[in-house]
């Protein structure tokens, strides 16, 4: 006997899909901004090695421009500041998306289980 499942039920099961959703975006983007700040430090080593005259070079585009190696360190050490910013957010939203989720998959849980014992009486 199979039985129709409630509209409220299909709701929060397609609120939960959502949610699962934006947190596997979430962790995506905490991937790419983790890799972008590696190599930011990577280039920032790099560039604290090179002696003050020596020629530095940047991607802008399709070509590379030859640019000061302090200004070059001034722009990438902003860039990186950015990127820890961005990723303390991006911490902060996962964090929330995991407790809301488990919220939700605990009151479907229970809803299915009053549901089931509903069914059984």
């Amino acid at each position: 006997m199979s039985e129709e499942i409630p509209a409220w039920l299909k709701e929060r099961l397609a609120r939960f899909e959502e949610m699962q959703r934006n947190l596997q975006a979430v962790q995506i983007q905490k991937k790419q901004i983790d890799l972008e700040i590696s190599e930011i430090e990577r280039a920032l080593d790099e560039l604290k090695k090179a002696a003050p005259d020596d020629a530095v070079y940047k991607f802008t585009g399709q070509i590379l421009i030859k640019v000061s190696k302090d200004e070059l360190v001034k722009e990438l050490e902003e860039k990186l500041e950015l990127d820890k910013t961005r990723m303390t957010i991006l911490a902060k939203q996962e964090e929330k998306l995991k407790q809301s989720l488990t919220e939700l998959q605990n009151k479907i849980s229970s809803a299915l289980s009053g549901h089931s014992e509903l069914k059984e009486s």
